[in-house]
């Protein structure tokens, strides 16, 4: 945060100049925290709903390091994805509070957990999808809301499916991660009122092209009512989920 500038700011509404409206724009705008290596957003929540997400691959262990703690002294959650047990390691010695979640690879500061809105139902066809799952859990929960989990209930043994179908018509979002072919969001889809979000997962042998049929499956589908992100963007389908929660909300 520059502190010039929001000092300024702060003094043109003491002053009368600008108004408490005008104010709250311009704070949504206020410019990053350049860290060199990084420009760290500190508003992004203002603007989004929830802060800006550390995404660790591609990034140094102390580049992680580095841009958490930058983070964690302005929001009270904060998510790294894509996180190494290596990148867990050095980020807990300078702060304490940071839990890593192995399998979804997230390390997580949570200061306090916001009020929970909604829920949000993962799917995963396979035991084998459970890192995308769980990394789409994780943060829909750290996004706040009420999270409840399916996991490996895929086509080959529908009737799995089937006895849960409580559980999917009391969701409001649907994630539904599958590899493989990726034949279950379209079966859930063509289930339930609720919005579907298909994550096509890298799963899966040689013609599944490292998640590219399960893409084209989903985008595909004869069932209404499916969005689908990118592969194995199990953070990415969270994200949507609780825009679509939030939008609800917002219109009550």
């Amino acid at each position: 945060m520059n502190m010039g500038k929001l000092r300024s700011l702060l003094e043109k509404v003491q002053a009368g100049d600008t108004s408490i409206d005008e104010a709250l724009w311009d704070l949504r705008c206020l410019p990053y925290e350049d860290l060199g290596f990084a420009k760290v957003d500190h508003h992004r929540s203002l603007r989004t709903g929830y802060p800006e997400v550390i995404f660790c691959q591609g990034k140094t262990v102390e580049q992680v390091r580095m841009i958490m703690e930058n983070l964690v002294r302005h929001n009270p959650v904060v998510l790294a994805t894509r996180a190494t047990p290596e990148m867990y390691r050095e980020t807990v010695k300078a702060i304490p509070e940071v839990k890593y979640y192995e399998l979804g690879r997230i390390i997580e500061y949570k200061k306090e957990s916001l009020p929970k809105k909604g829920t949000v139902l993962v799917v995963s066809a396979g035991t084998a999808d459970l890192p995308v799952a769980e990394e789409a859990a994780i943060t829909a929960d750290a996004l706040g809301h009420n999270v409840d989990k399916l996991y490996d209930v895929g086509v080959a043994g529908i009737h799995r499916l089937l006895d849960n179908y409580e559980a999917l018509h009391k969701a409001q979002v649907i994630i539904v991660v599958a590899g493989m072919e990726g034949a279950l969001a379209s079966v859930i889809a063509g289930m339930v009122e609720a919005p579907v979000i298909g994550v096509p997962t890298s799963v899966g042998y040689g013609a599944s092209f490292q998640g590219l049929a399960p893409l084209l499956t989903m985008l595909n589908s004869c069932a209404s009512g499916i969005g689908v992100v990118n592969i194995d963007n199990g953070f990415g389908a969270a994200a949507l989920a609780s825009a679509i929660i939030k939008s609800g909300e917002a219109k009550k």
